[in-house]
């Protein structure tokens, strides 16, 4: 691969500045709301391959960036074990009631099949002309982020039981069959086409101290170590984590993902691996100014590490496209 962001990820190139966006095949797309419109059933609709395709490569049409990513979403992963997932509006996910001996009876085939739209998907946008040369990134979330919506059976935004994790056999025997299950749905996505797989720890930060080596390094790291058997660069998003530097250090990630409320200036004194985001997305709903002031200081803070310019979370539903089309060209030229 000679991507821009292999560039970045590989040959730590600081003459770049590769650009994508999470979220960036979403909500605030007219285009998207169109089909959305008419695909109330979510996850239906992920599990659409010709609509996976159409929608992953909607801002590709619109934007010069450097990579597309995959229309889906972390929650296919108990979706493929077998747990009801449903998205409602304005509530978010709601999961079915967990039964650990029904996943337990559930295999790599009986998986594969069920989210075999997913891989197909991913395997006709991979040979898209608008990638050409780009990078198709395809995700997972983390162990411990899928645990939590497994448990607790909905985003712990909403409310999280404080006795969610007091089983820990269950917890134990829990992230085996999440952790099985991830390396055979990040195999699937490699093999249909995906250049780069990304990580989402949306839930670090709920993790004290003295259990982040159980339930963040320990499941991780074996979900590193697994993308990096492939030859394929894997990038971690470990959400409001404490400690950037000891995550960094123990995960070995190609590149960490930072949050907008991280002080990048410690990211770049402490972190010698490339980095990437922490724009905050909210930044997207002001005025051209504060963008091209905001980002700047990303830009000037990491002009001699690899950086890909990201945001510190997913483009948010409100934001205008003319104003991410801005300031993707303004990273493209800037110098």
């Amino acid at each position: 691969m000679n991507t821009n962001i292999y560039k970045c990820l590989i040959n730590k190139n600081t003459n770049i500045n590769p650009v994508w966006f999470m979220r960036q095949a979403g909500r605030y797309l007219p285009e998207f709301r169109k089909i959305r419109k008419e695909n109330p059933n979510f996850i239906k609709l992920c599990l659409n391959k010709n609509l996976i395709n159409q929608i992953t490569l909607q801002p590709m049409e619109r934007f010069n960036l450097d990579a597309a990513i995959i229309f889906s979403d972390i929650l296919m992963l108990p979706y493929g074990l077998g747990q009801e997932v449903e998205f409602k509006k304005n509530f978010g996910p709601f999961l079915g009631n967990l039964n650990i001996n029904n996943f337990l009876k559930v295999n790599e085939e009986d998986f594969a099949n069920k989210l075999k739209p997913v891989y197909e998907g991913i395997n006709t946008t991979s040979k898209s002309k608008l990638i050409k040369n780009k990078d198709l990134i395809g995700f997972v979330g983390a162990p411990w982020t899928i645990l939590v919506y497994m448990l607790n059976k909905k985003s712990p935004k909403k409310k999280i039981s404080k006795n969610l994790f007091n089983d820990e056999k269950l917890i134990n025997n829990l992230l085996k069959i999440i952790e099985k299950f991830l390396k055979i749905h990040i195999k699937n996505q490699i093999n249909n086409g995906a250049s780069i797989i990304q990580i989402f720890d949306s839930w670090a930060g709920l993790v004290d101290e003295k259990n982040l080596e159980k339930y963040v390094y320990n499941p991780t790291v074996n979900l590193v170590e697994y993308v990096k058997s492939f030859k394929i660069p894997v990038i971690c998003f470990p959400r409001n984590i404490r400690n950037y530097k000891k995550y960094c250090e123990k995960i070995l990630p190609d590149a960490i993902n930072i949050d907008y409320e991280i002080d990048p200036k410690k990211i770049l004194k402490e972190i010698k691996i490339p980095v990437q985001g922490g724009l905050d997305p909210k930044i997207l709903l002001t005025d051209k100014n504060n963008i091209i002031k905001k980002t700047n200081y990303y830009l000037n803070i990491f002009k001699d590490h690899p950086y890909i310019f990201n945001l510190g979370h997913g483009v948010l539903p409100e934001t205008d496209p003319i104003m991410l089309d801005y300031l993707v060209k303004y990273v493209k030229d800037f110098k």
